[in-house]
């Protein structure tokens, strides 16, 4: 129906129930950022987080589900072939996320709502000022993973702003290693 938020997916010709809150889908997103997981185990993750009844679905379903699933945690977008560069890290960036899609949707704080739907969420960011914190360091990040030419003003922003525009390279714990090794050579 138009302009409702669905609750479910449609797998297998069945309706599944769904977990909806910002908090669910924010969780899923924290495990795709985890290094140690294959993407199998992070498709795994997704399904098992998102549905209800996660264990009754059948095998024979369970790529349908994940796609559907995937599809969910998008928004609603089906992902293109050619994805854009990656300028949201969720963990790292929510010091400036939650803020800004509060103001957006005119609440104090979003984290402090008993609940809120994903697309909610969603739609609110998609509503972001060009002003806001946020929507700024998102451009800046697309332009320079695009190595697009930067305006003086921007350099200067990316300047005295380093730690809020770099994000985190995650590293499995055995590349951690050997970068901790690295650096005990020189240090």
């Amino acid at each position: 129906m138009i302009g409702s938020l669905p609750t479910a997916l449609e797998v297998g010709g069945r309706l599944w129930d769904i977990r909806t809150d910002i908090r669910v889908v924010l969780g899923i997103f924290q495990a795709f950022n985890d290094p140690e997981l294959t993407d199998r185990e992070k498709a795994f993750v997704c399904v098992k987080c998102l549905y209800v009844d996660f264990d009754n679905i059948p095998a024979e379903d369970m790529q349908e589900a994940v796609e559907k699933a995937f599809w969910f945690c998008n928004g609603g977008d089906t992902p293109k072939e050619e994805q854009d560069v990656k300028v949201i890290d969720w963990e790292h960036d929510e010091h400036i996320i939650f803020p800004a899609i509060s103001r957006a949707l005119g609440v104090t704080d979003i984290r402090s709502l008993p609940y809120m739907h994903w697309w909610t969420f969603c739609g609110a960011f998609g509503e972001l000022p060009e002003s806001s914190v946020l929507s700024t360091v998102i451009s800046l990040r697309r332009k320079m993973r695009r190595h697009e030419k930067l305006e003086k003003y921007e350099q200067d922003i990316i300047r005295k702003n380093r730690a809020l525009i770099d994000m985190p390279k995650r590293l499995t714990a055995e590349e951690q290693a050997e970068d901790d090794f690295v650096d005990s050579l020189f240090y």
